[in-house]
C-alpha cells in the first residue's frame, strides 16, 4: 500500500478533507490523491472497515441471542426489566446492521471511481503488451472485488429477516408483560437461534473473501 494511509492522518486533518470535499465524491478522491492516498488505498481501507463491522455485527447478534436465551430460561423474572435488555440489544443489533450497509455503500461508491479510472487509463498505453497485461490485471481483480462484495450483499441481506424476527419478539414482549409472553417467546428462541447462526456462517464467508481482497490488492 502507498507509505501515507488515511489512518495515519490526524483527526483535524480528516475533519478538514471531509469539509472541503462534502457531498462529492470525485473531489474528496482527487483531494486525497493530492496528499498522497490513491483509491486503491481508500478502496482496502474501506474493505477493512466493512470487513471489521460485519465482525461487529457478528458479535452484536450473537450477544443478543445469548440475552434471548437467558431470559426466556427464566421461570419468573421482571418483565419490564426483560423487555428493556432486549429492546436494547435489538437497537444494538440494527444499528450494527446500518453500519455494514454503510460500509458496503462506501466500498462501492471508491471502487466505481477505481475501476472507472483503470478502465479510462488503458487508452493512454502506447505498449500493445503493457495495456493487454493491464487489462488482463484489471478483469482479474474486478471479477475477485465482484465475488467479495456478492458474498458481503448476502451476509448484508440476512441481517434483515433476523431483525425482522428479533423486532417482532421484543414488540410482542412490549405489549404483552406478563408470564404468558415470555412462555410463548421459547418457542421463538430455537428458531431465531437457526437464523442467527445462519447470518454468523455467510458473515464468515463474506470475511474470509473480505481478508482474500485485501491480501491480494496489498500482496500481503
Amino acid at each position: 500500500m502507498n507509505m501515507l494511509n488515511i489512518r495515519t492522518l490526524s483527526y483535524p486533518a480528516i475533519v478538514a478533507l471531509s469539509l472541503a470535499t462534502a457531498g462529492c465524491s470525485s473531489t474528496y478522491y482527487a483531494t486525497m490523491e493530492k496528499v498522497g492516498i490513491p483509491k486503491r488505498d481508500i478502496m482496502v481501507d474501506r474493505v477493512e472497515e466493512a470487513r471489521d463491522s460485519q465482525q461487529d455485527a457478528q458479535d452484536q447478534f450473537q450477544s443478543a441471542l445469548d440475552q434471548f436465551g437467558s431470559v426466556v430460561a427464566l421461570e419468573e423474572t421482571d418483565l419490564k426489566a426483560a423487555y428493556d435488555k432486549l429492546n436494547k440489544e435489538y437497537e444494538r443489533c440494527e444499528s450494527a446492521a446500518r453500519d455494514v450497509s454503510d460500509r458496503i455503500d462506501s466500498i462501492e461508491s471508491v471502487s466505481e471511481a477505481l475501476f472507472d479510472e483503470w478502465e479510462d487509463e488503458l487508452d493512454e498505453y502506447d505498449n500493445k503488451e503493457l495495456r493487454d497485461a493491464s487489462s488482463k490485471q484489471l478483469k482479474a481483480t474486478r471479477s475477485q472485488y465482484d465475488t467479495m462484495l456478492k458474498s458481503m450483499h448476502e451476509a448484508e441481506a440476512s441481517m434483515d429477516p433476523v431483525l425482522a424476527v428479533f423486532h417482532d419478539n421484543v414488540l410482542f414482549l412490549k405489549h404483552n408483560l406478563n408470564a404468558q409472553a415470555i412462555g410463548s417467546l421459547k418457542g421463538e428462541f430455537d428458531s431465531l437461534k437457526v437464523d442467527i447462526n445462519g447470518l454468523i456462517d455467510k458473515m464468515n464467508a463474506s470475511i474470509a473473501e473480505s481478508n482474500a481482497f485485501i491480501a491480494n490488492m496489498t500482496g500481503s
